[in-house]
């Protein structure tokens, strides 16, 4: 089923969990505009993640969802408290959820792990998932290498639950494109950092739109640590380091607070500018109401000239 029919809202977008941007405050901003807003847990403790959820539930009625990574010290904690407060959507990352997803359903919410690999996705079908957000390597910070148009028929076709997809989606014609590939729902990001609402620092807003179509670049894929950012000073410096065999300490040492330094200090120059491939079609800082209304009316019109053209 549609995440919008499933989740009585107006659009099938899921905002995607942006470790320190994903606040309950964007998340309530993003719900209230019609689509799913995601608080993202990311390295916040258990008292953190509980914050910002009564934050986003004073701030909306809608229906809005939590993105647990599971490498987070606290993931069990932040496990528990999602069920205790009947989160309407869970995502995960970076780990199994399996050993918490019956909790969470028993409570009401439903569970959509992000996935890069349809092997482990028909695990976690097995193990009870609901949905399966399948993301490209065209998408903004932790990446796999199946490009989103590879990977969402093959994610379909092997599974019997609904496929979310993700990585590389920004406009209407992008929407269309997964929707004709059998996505039931998107998940965006990047397109989310060029909105008013969105409270990262304005100079990387300016960085996103001023991105060029071949502007990022994956940093840690020798060490199998693969992250998408706009190339500035600090990502040239990572890749040089890593290819004249720099360790993984070294390399996690050199990066430290460097997407909170993007993020609220608004360092474009030694800060994680986490983006996505899409940057280069983003050209103005507009609302999320004109970028959800903007996707879905162009959805349609790129639908009728279809129509009209085969």
């Amino acid at each position: 089923m549609r995440i919008d029919k499933k989740l009585g809202i107006r659009y099938p977008l899921i905002q995607g969990g942006m470790a320190n941007i994903a606040t309950g405050e964007f998340a309530a901003a993003v719900s209230n505009a019609g689509a799913l807003g995601l608080i993202g847990a990311g390295g916040w403790t258990a008292e953190q993640v509980e914050e910002q959820i009564a934050i986003c539930k004073k701030l909306t009625n809608k229906p809005f969802g939590v993105n647990l990574m599971l490498m987070n010290p606290q993931a069990a904690q932040i496990a528990d408290l999602l069920a205790h407060e009947k989160i309407a959507v869970i995502t995960t990352g970076a780990g199994n959820p399996a050993p918490y997803m019956a909790a969470w359903k028993e409570n009401g919410s439903l569970v959509m792990p992000v996935m890069t690999s349809t092997l482990i996705a028909k695990r976690l079908e097995a193990a009870g998932a609901d949905y399966i957000i399948a993301e490209g390597t065209e998408s903004g910070g932790h990446v796999g290498e199946m490009t989103t148009m590879a990977m969402i028929p093959q994610m379909v076709d092997a599974l019997n639950i609904p496929v979310i997809a993700a990585g590389g989606i920004a406009d209407g014609r992008q929407v269309l494109a997964a929707f004709a590939l059998g996505a039931s729902g998107v998940q965006v990001g990047t397109c989310l950092l060029a909105s008013r609402e969105c409270p990262i620092h304005d100079n990387y807003k300016e960085a996103v739109i001023k991105a060029k179509d071949n502007d990022t670049i994956v940093t840690g894929r020798i060490g199998g640590t693969p992250v998408r950012i706009l190339k500035n000073q600090m990502a040239r410096e990572y890749v040089k380091r890593e290819k004249e065999g720099a360790d993984k300490m070294e390399l996690e040492n050199f990066t430290l607070g460097s997407l909170r330094r993007a993020v609220f200090d608004g360092d474009t120059k030694t800060g994680s500018l986490m983006a996505g491939q899409v940057s280069g079609q983003l050209k103005e800082i507009r609302s999320l109401e004109e970028i959800f209304a903007d996707m879905f009316d162009g959805a349609k019109k790129t639908y009728h000239q279809l129509n009209e053209n085969f």
